[in-house]
Formats: C-alpha cells, structure tokens, sequence
C-alpha cells in the first residue's frame, strides 16, 4: 500500500516543533552549551555538590517533573498518523463540512487506540473496551470522533459516569485488580443498573479482546447531526471497518500474550506502519432523515446502550482513513493529544443524548488538570491547521506572543479584528432544535427497555461466538464473591435468554432459574465476527519452526510465497543463529523457539526433513508450540517428515488424497516429500485469510 502524497499543512507545521537530539551540542533549556553532564560542581573532588551548578538543578528538576497525570479512562494508548479522504459520492447535500464534501481534500488525522480500565502500564490484552479516537485536521478546524469498539455504551445519562468508573476500576481498599471486570464492585453496579447489559453482552464476547488494532471496528457510540446549507439535518451514526476484517484473540491466548508481549497491540500498530503494511478503515455512515427519528419501535435515537441494525439502517462507505505515520515522540503526541467530544466543525452538530451532553463538558474539563491549563489546543498535536485567532489570553502554558492592545470584543484600537464571521463568512450554527419541558430528574419511557437489544446480539452470534460468551461469563463471574450478586446476574440474564442463563449458571454455582420470558428470535448477521471479510493474509505473523535437517528448499518457497502475499514470516529455530537445512545450506533464524510463544504468531507451519522432524518431535517445547496453536484454533501446516508432530500432539491427520495433500477444519498437510504444491500454497493461504478455525472444538449449544 502506497502513501505517495507531498507533506500537508499539518506535517509542515509540526516539522516546526521538532528538535532532532543528534543535532549540534548538549544545552540546557536555555541554550547554553553543557561542558559535562556526567558529574556535579563539586567543592573538590570530593567536596558537597554546590548549589551554583544551574544544570544539575535543571536537570533534576525536569526529570521530578517528567511525569503529567494520566487519563482517569482510556489511559493505555498507542497513536499514529494519516489521513483521510471521502469517496466521490461526497456528503455535500448532507452536510457543510467540507472534508466529508470534498472528494479532492486529503484531511489529516491522528488516531489514538486505548484501553479504557487499564492504567498506563497494563498490558494491552485484557478483557476490556478500546477507545477508538480520531482527529480530522480540517480547514474550518479540528474535528474529533471520540469512539470506541464497541457500538453501545454503558449507561444512558452522564451523570453515572463516576459511578460505573468507580466500579470498574480497582477496588479502593486494596487497588485490586487491574485492568479486570471480574471483581466485586463491577458486577454489583451491573446487576443493579439493567441499562449496562446491552454493553456487557459486547464486553463478554470476543469483540473485547482484539486481535489487532488494524481488525479493530470503531464506533461513534452516539448519534450526532449532519447539518447541510439549507439547515436540514440528518441523523448519523458514525462506523469505522477495518480493510483487514474484524479478528479477535481467544480468551486463553490473551492472557498468556499479556505475560509474554504486554505491549502486543501497541507492538503490532508501530511494526505494521514500519513495515508499510499501512492500517486502513472505511468510515460508514448511518443516515436517518430527521423525520425518521421515531420510526425504531425499540430504540430511541438518543439512547446510547441501543443500536440501529445495519438491516433496519445500512451503513453507507463515505470515505477511507490511512494510517502511514509512526509518532517521532510518543508523550508528545500520543499521551498530550486532548481529544474533545465538543471539537466539531461546520455541518455537523450533537444530540440531545444525555450522555453525550455531559461528555461536552468532561473531556475539556479533564484537560484542564492532565496538561496544565487552558492552553492545551497550543500543543503541536493538538494545533489546528485552521486559522486561530480570539480574545482569550494568558493561562499555564501560553506559547503565542500576542501582539497590539485590543484583547478584547468590540475594539476600535484594534480595528475591530478579528471580526466574527456570522453564518455568512462560515461561522458555526448550532441546529434550532425546538426545546420544550420542565425540568425534572427523570427519562424517557423510550429508554426503559433493557433486554430487547442483548437478546438482539445474543442471537446474532455463531455457535463459537457464544460458546465463548458463556466461557467468559463464567470465568468473570466466578470471581466474583457475594452470591447474591451472582444470583442476581443470572436473573437478569434469564430475561435476555433462558439457555444463556442456564448455561451461566451452571458454571458458577448458581440454580439454574425456570424460563422467564420469551427470546424475541430478531438477530443481525453485521453484529457476528464469523460472517466479515475473509480475504487476506496481510500482516499476519506465520512461525516457521525449522531445526537442522529441515528441507530448506521447501522453507524457502513457503516463505516466499507467504512473504509476496502479504504475511510477516518468521523462522523459529532451536537456538538464535542459523540452522543447517538438509542440502548444507545455513538458514538465519530469526529467533529462538524457547523465547516466544505460539501465542505471538497467526499461524504455525512446519516444513519436512527427516533430521529435523527427529529433533522437532523430541523438543517438548516445539510439541506444545504446535498443540497449543491448534487449541487456539489457529492454522497449522505440516510437510513431509514432520507430519510425526501430529502423533506426537495428538492432533487428528486429515483425509489424503493420492498425492498425499489434505486439509480439514485449517490444518493443512502435505505428506510427500518433495517440491511444494500449489494445493497445500493454496489452502494454507485460504486457512489463515480465515483466521480462526473454532469448529475444530465448539461444545455443544442448541441451536
């Protein structure tokens, strides 16, 4: 994938900021050259440090001061950098931003992935919802879609906000656990507010543990305004599709990858745009003509725990986002960057959606302790490349030099300027929206229904897909103490689907309860994993386990032809170094077996060699690498000698045909020795496009 396109305003203007250390001498923040840096002003050699060396105080007193606080949510992140740019069938009727109207702009954007209960050095694997934040640099000013993978949201009004994020994170006795919704105050919350269930269907399944960033959905949770030039509005919901298709990590596999790689989503977001394979998204509208507001029986447009099925409203691709730019620093861009839910430009306005409304006010408020002040919109990464110019003045942090005396609105001694624009010269306008009602602490009927949606997903998914909801409820709430609670969760799981309800609490030690209510049958294919895009190999990490002996000619052409397709092959030998194949060539390992573990790695394949099948079915470690990857349902490849390693692993040998090639359930096997087939190529290829292969071992669910 190519990113062939000159430099924009932005990266002009941030190329301004950047100080490469390489250049010239060691200074202070003052300019003056540093004679050393390696010893204090000493009164003699072995005197007491003098208060007169100005450097080591600067130097101590920045590094005591290194640190800023960290995001209350959403605190472990990773960023990078691209751009954006709508399809010809551009959004103009539909809105006046020009960077969803204007086929021809290429809009900059910075995108920040994160963690929501984690802080900043948790792993990236937990079971958890990931924020999904994008910047659009336009010309009229920054634009933020602040989402998340998820579609649905916990609450319905922000003003249980601190509530839910009080019982999510650790308990305030003892700080405990980390990054887990499987403790006590979270499912007490859950079990007492029904709105959260919709959203904890999502969080049990294998949406909350992505495989990667770049097969990672994103949502703008609400529903937002479309306002065109004529100030007609259209209702919108925002969608993010990865190219890649949505893949997701099993729940065993995510939690060793948090012991052996913490950093693998991060590592796997950087490595990528090293290597070119440039991540990219498709943005998708959902427009509802305002007069369609009160169509949806069961939802209510501001309600943000519900959806709108892509079979009621299609998502329409507007546009296509790439990312092909690492950070240069990352607390100066990715942990400064202040996304605000209020950042929006010309053309697109909020709802009235409870929540939303108070995310106006938290996300500028938080800003104000996290970077010190008001003047956070001056940071590079938070620079605008729209003219700035306003009456607002001094504060922490203050980086312009304003000139003249009028600081202030009308001036004449400043000839009046800047000027506001009016409507005429592109000034925002908020959408009349008519208001009427009395105050009062209480919701819309429309927002009482809690079950109907939960039941919607749980219905939407495929058979493994809800072998491994369940496995994840028992896992969350079999850690939770209070039985009550946990009574009370299977109560409430019961209203959504009696066998999900049975099956839950079965695991937990819970009676199962007697049927209440019926399942309403409405599913939606959209909200499965098992039914998107299965296509490409593209960045997918394949382990090539190899040891002396191996057929290197074989290796070599399994690695090419995964290498030309896209894939990240790697070759897993006994030690670091090289291997000898069967020929006396030397192959380069790229690292040791002993290292890593099957969990790191797409899929496994193991090229013939008698020498090395020998050695490989004696390794116990290569045996469990093997067997471990196929438990994870992933693709494994045997040739040759090695097909030992299936006796060995107790993995099942499929059906050969005359030629000695089978494949079944994405193992793949060649049993001949010889020059490699474009059948085994081919359905190699096939399985790990695929990505996982869960018929291999679903329990049995009803139907």
């Amino acid at each position: 994938m190519s990113s062939e396109h000159p430099p924009t305003a932005k990266q002009t203007r941030l190329a301004a900021h950047r100080r490469d250390p390489r250049d010239g001498y060691l200074t202070t923040d003052q300019g003056i050259r540093v004679e050393d840096t390696d010893n204090s002003l000493r009164a003699g050699t072995r005197g007491p440090i003098l208060l007169a060396d100005f450097h080591l105080r600067e130097k101590l007193m920045r590094f005591d001061h290194e640190r800023i606080p960290e995001r209350v949510v959403y605190a472990r992140g990773a960023g990078a950098h691209g751009w954006f740019q709508v399809y010809d069938g551009s959004l103009a009727e539909s809105t006046t931003a020009e960077f969803l109207g204007d086929p021809s702009l290429r809009t900059p954007v910075f995108v920040r992935f994160s963690t929501l209960q984690g802080g900043r050095g948790s792993a990236d694997t937990p079971r958890d919802v990931r924020g999904f934040a994008t910047r659009f640099y336009t010309g009229q000013g920054n634009f933020d879609l602040v989402g998340t993978n998820m579609p649905v949201f916990f609450i319905q009004d922000g003003i249980k906000f601190p509530d839910l994020v009080h019982a999510l994170k650790p308990e305030p006795h003892n700080e405990i656990p980390t990054a887990s919704p499987g403790h006590d105050t979270f499912w007490d919350f859950v079990s007492l507010q029904p709105e959260t269930l919709h959203h904890v269907m999502w969080l049990m399944s294998d949406r909350a543990l992505p495989r990667s960033y770049r097969m990672m959905q994103g949502f703008g949770v609400h529903t937002f305004r479309l306002v065109n030039g004529a100030g007609r509005t259209t209702f919108v919901k925002f969608h993010w599709k990865p190219t890649l298709g949505v893949h997701s990590l099993v729940w065993d596999e995510a939690q060793k990858i948090s012991g052996q790689d913490p950093d693998f989503n991060r590592r796997d977001l950087w490595e990528a745009i090293e290597a070119g394979q440039f991540p990219e998204y498709e943005l998708g509208l959902q427009l509802i003509p305002e007069e369609r507001e009160f169509d949806f029986d069961d939802v209510d447009l501001l309600d943000p725990t519900k959806l709108i099925p892509e079979e009621v409203v299609p998502v329409t691709p507007v546009g296509r986002m790439v990312l092909d730019r690492n950070p240069d620093n990352f607390f100066a861009e990715t942990e400064q960057v202040a996304f605000r839910v209020d950042n929006v430009v010309p053309g697109i306005d909020f709802t009235a959606d409870a929540l939303l409304q108070a995310r106006l006010f938290s996300y500028p408020d938080t800003q104000l302790t996290r970077l010190g002040g008001p003047n956070a919109a001056q940071l590079p990464v938070n620079q605008p490349v729209a003219p700035v110019a306003h009456y607002q003045q001094d504060g922490f942090g203050q980086q312009t030099v304003r000139q003249g005396r009028a600081n202030y609105h009308p001036n004449s001694l400043g000839d009046g300027r800047p000027v506001v624009a009016g409507r005429q010269g592109g000034g925002f306008t908020h959408f009349p929206e008519r208001i009427d009602g009395m105050p009062e602490r209480r919701r819309s009927q429309t927002f009482a229904d809690h079950y109907s949606q939960p039941t919607l997903f749980w219905n939407s998914m495929s058979l493994w897909e809800k072998e491994h909801i369940v496995a994840a409820f028992r896992v969350e709430l079999g850690r939770v103490g209070p039985r009550h609670i946990r009574e009370l969760m299977v109560q409430h799981l019961n209203r959504i689907d009696h066998e999900l309800a049975q099956l839950v609490a079965a695991g937990i030690g819970v009676t199962a309860p007697a049927r209440r209510g019926d399942n309403h049958g409405r599913g939606s294919r959209a909200l499965s994993q098992a039914y998107g895009p299965r296509h490409s190999v593209l960045g997918r990490k394949v382990a090539i386990v190899v040891a002396d002996g191996v057929d290197g000619d074989t290796a070599a052409t399994l690695r090419a032809a995964l290498t030309e397709r896209g894939a990240l092959v790697e070759l897993l030998g006994p030690v670091d170094g090289v291997v000898t194949a069967a020929d006396g060539a030397a192959l380069a390992v790229t690292r040791a077996i002993g290292g890593v573990g099957s969990v790191l790695y797409d899929a496994v394949l193991v090229p013939g060699g008698n020498d090395a099948a020998i050695a490989l079915v004696s390794d116990g470690y290569v045996v469990h690498f093997v067997a471990e990857a196929y438990k994870h349902a992933k693709p494994v490849g045997v040739l040759g000698e090695a097909t030992t390693l299936l006796t060995q692993t107790q993995l099942p040998m499929p059906a050969l045909d005359d030629d000695g090639f089978g494949e079944e359930l994405g193992l793949v096997v060649q049993s001949a020795r010889g020059t490699v087939g474009d059948a085994f190529v081919t359905a190699y290829v096939d399985a790990i496009a695929r990505h996982r292969h869960f018929d291999r071992a679903v329990d049995a669910i009803a139907a």
